[in-house]
């Protein structure tokens, strides 16, 4: 499955800070887990607990400690360790990741009208599988991305409130990363997710 099967199924992704939030994440209701943390010695572990647990997980290659952020580092892990996927901010990674055989997910900030522009640009040449948009409070930024961008937006970030997750579905993105781990169990079906929303079943 890559990460449209898992958000279809529930569009929350827990994002993980520490390795001890890691087992609450997987015994949550969420289908996928973003790892913002890891170093070389404890990531393989995390990998394999998320697969028992049938949960997908995307590594942040730019969080994790004890790899270099080059192509060896990205190949490495495509090979030893097997996530189901990456995030970065750094495009030669997203296209390493890419010939390794990684899902792709290109990390971008919007600070202002010029960073939207540099992240579109930099999004439609480096060409990720889905971009994750921090911060996540901005539903009228998002929904200008998602008309811009043909691939998944995923916003990511400050999010604390339900209204404010509503709106930022109803611009039109396919998921959150959120580490509230009051979120993380929101959901347990799609219909609850469009109920939430309030789009008719």
């Amino acid at each position: 499955m890559d990460l449209l099967d898992y958000i279809e199924v529930n569009p929350i992704i827990a994002a993980v800070r520490n390795m001890g939030d890691l087992r609450s994440a997987l015994s949550s209701t969420v289908r996928a887990v973003f790892l913002l943390t890891g170093d070389i010695n404890t990531v393989g572990e995390a990998v394999r607990l998320a697969r028992q647990s049938h949960k997908g997980i995307y590594l942040h290659l730019d969080l994790l400690e004890g790899l270099g952020k080059d192509k060896a580092a990205v190949h490495f892990l495509a090979q030893k360790v097997r996530p189901d996927g990456v995030i970065t901010t750094r495009s030669y990674l997203i296209q390493a990741a890419k010939a390794a055989g990684l899902y792709t997910i290109q990390r971008i900030f919007i600070l202002d009208s010029l960073s939207v522009k540099t992240g579109v640009a930099s999004v439609q040449s480096t060409q990720p599988d889905a971009v994750e948009c921090l911060p996540g409070i901005l539903p009228r930024v998002f929904g200008e991305l998602v008309q811009e961008l043909d691939r998944p937006i995923i916003a990511g970030g400050l999010l604390q409130y339900p209204e404010e997750m509503r709106a930022v579905f109803n611009s039109g993105v396919k998921a959150v990363s959120v580490s509230k781990k009051t979120f993380w169990n929101l959901f347990h079906t799609k219909e609850e997710f469009l109920r939430f929303c309030r789009i008719p079943c």
